[in-house]
């Protein structure tokens, strides 16, 4: 086909061939990454017969069966699938690739978990398949495992071992949730396999370890960040979905108001100064990170990073992974970047006074340094960098700013109804509500889409503080916390909760989450 001779030799791509076809034969485009498809849609079609011919049914009217195909061409395909049917069928246009991986994705479930476990328990099988083969009962369990939790949108993927049986859980939208209970027979079998995944050493057990897993979802290419744990009852096994097609290095995309982005993109065009960003253990301060990394203008800068581990491969980023157990701790590879002539450096966390001193150090000698700090709010930076150690007139010196953040559950779009109380619970609130905008709070009904919980995704939550030299003062001579504490109120830098409460009344997220992750 010429379409295909046009793709191979890199003159166009699989989304402007589908443009074209689209626009010559009628037909609309369809988005299928964020199109959900009934089950019963996508039994009417084997999967066998879905991939053979390139379909993926869409939506059911009716008598009327709507296909997403690569060729809008194909008479064939259509007439088979009308034949199997027995329905009419009408097309819409998807890119090749883009249509497999959806194929893939659907299907996924095609068989189940406990179909595996029975399988596995029948036979008594433990083989873990080191001949490569893809059929043994084990590797398609372990597969199955991780493809669902990449299906059900899961961060975090934990294999639990107890005293009676394994047990899976998976944390979506920032809330484990418990998935299945494994017999306690196939707990070595299962560990195994999945170490073996991530190339540790299966005999080594009483030790942890730290490995990666590369696992292919139809056109989807996905890193899974392996740990181990001994416990009492076994290994423990924590794996971390690291999606990059999933990643949107965006502010907008992050939840970040047009203001905070007008904020953040001056303050990361500054060409010195030290930018941090606080909050606990998986709240989004990595990936804030990163696309403040990408809207720095790496042609013409020269750009390092320091991190452990290095989760997303940037293109013109040198990025070293921290490794202590031969030398290489933060401090160490700080030391060793800053004679690398570096115009912008990401240190991966401040976990030290002689990292701390070192980065605010590259920041006073003409370095825009950014890096991560664990405190509870953005205000707490200060006392926590003095606390290691930092002199209050170079912190003063060298801090630009900091910004504190947490993830909040995304109401579900589907499903989002306004609430018939928001009145009272504003009252009781006895909070400053914005003078601009609705006084509506939202909340989600439940729907087969969020699985019936009201949310679907995350949006981040921010409260940005600008170091101002009106600041300097109370920094140097205290630090006054309160002091600060009111400039920052004078100045107009909305807080945490009052930015969350403005995203609640927007009918991004409820109210209850603003209070769950902010204590109000």
């Amino acid at each position: 086909m010429l379409g295909q001779s046009l793709i191979s030799l890199g003159f166009i791509t699989e989304k402007v061939l589908a443009h074209y076809l689209a626009e010559g034969t009628q037909t609309e485009m369809v988005d299928l990454v964020n199109t959900f498809i009934e089950q019963e849609t996508l039994s009417l079609i084997p999967y066998d017969l879905a991939i053979q011919l390139q379909v993926l049914p869409v939506s059911i009217d009716g008598k009327l069966l709507t296909l997403a195909v690569a060729d809008p061409l194909d008479i064939i395909a259509v007439d088979t699938i009308e034949s199997h049917t027995g329905l009419n069928v009408s097309t819409k246009t998807a890119p090749a690739q883009e249509l497999v991986g959806a194929i893939e994705r659907h299907y996924a479930h095609r068989e189940s978990i406990n179909q595996l476990l029975d399988e596995l328990m029948a036979k008594g099988i433990s083989d873990l398949g080191e001949d490569g083969s893809r059929e043994a009962p084990m590797i398609r369990l372990c597969n199955q495992l991780i493809t669902a939790g990449i299906q059900a949108r899961v961060t975090d993927i934990h294999v639990e071992p107890d005293e009676k049986y394994l047990r899976i859980r998976m944390r979506v939208d920032g809330i484990l949730a418990q998935e299945i209970l494994i017999p306690k027979s196939l707990q070595p079998s299962i560990t195994a396999r999945l170490k073996l995944m991530a190339n540790l050493n299966l005999t080594e057990k009483r030790t942890p370890q730290d490995g990666r897993i590369p696992f292919a979802l139809g056109n989807r290419r996905i890193d899974l960040r392996v740990s181990t744990l001994p416990t009492n009852f076994g290994e423990s096994i924590v794996m971390r979905i690291l999606d990059k097609g999933a990643l949107k290095l965006e502010f907008k995309a992050l939840g970040f108001t047009a203001t905070d982005q007008t904020r953040v993109q001056t303050l990361i065009q500054r060409p010195h100064g030290i930018i941090l960003v606080t909050g606990p253990t998986g709240s989004g301060k990595t990936t804030t990170l990163y696309t403040a990394l990408s809207n720095v203008n790496a042609k013409e800068k020269s750009v390092f990073t320091l991190e452990d581990p290095i989760e997303y491969q940037m293109p013109m980023i040198r990025q070293t992974q921290i490794n202590a157990d031969v030398g290489m701790t933060f401090a160490s590879g700080l030391r060793a970047l800053l004679r690398q002539d570096p115009d912008v450096i990401l240190v991966g966390e401040i976990r030290d006074q002689e990292t701390a001193d070192l980065a605010m150090r590259a920041a006073l000698t003409g370095h825009l340094v950014f890096s991560t700090l664990h405190t509870n709010d953005a205000l707490g930076a200060i006392p926590r960098l003095i606390d290691m150690g930092i002199e209050p007139f170079l912190l003063a010196s060298a801090l630009t700013a900091v910004i504190g953040q947490r993830l909040v559950r995304s109401i579900c779009p589907k499903c989002k109804v306004a609430r018939d109380n928001s009145e009272s619970v504003l009252a009781d609130l006895q909070a400053h509500l914005p003078d601009d905008g609705p006084h509506q709070l939202w909340s989600g009904a439940g729907c087969r889409s969020c699985n019936n919980t009201g949310y679907k995704g995350r949006a981040g939550i921010y409260e940005i503080i600008n170091i101002t030299d009106q600041l300097h003062g109370p920094i140097i001579h205290g630090p006054d916390i309160e002091a600060i504490r009111a400039i920052i109120h004078k100045q107009d830098m909305p807080t945490m909760f009052q930015d969350g409460l403005r995203k609640a009344l927007n009918g991004i997220t409820t109210l209850e989450e603003v209070l769950r992750v902010t204590g109000g």
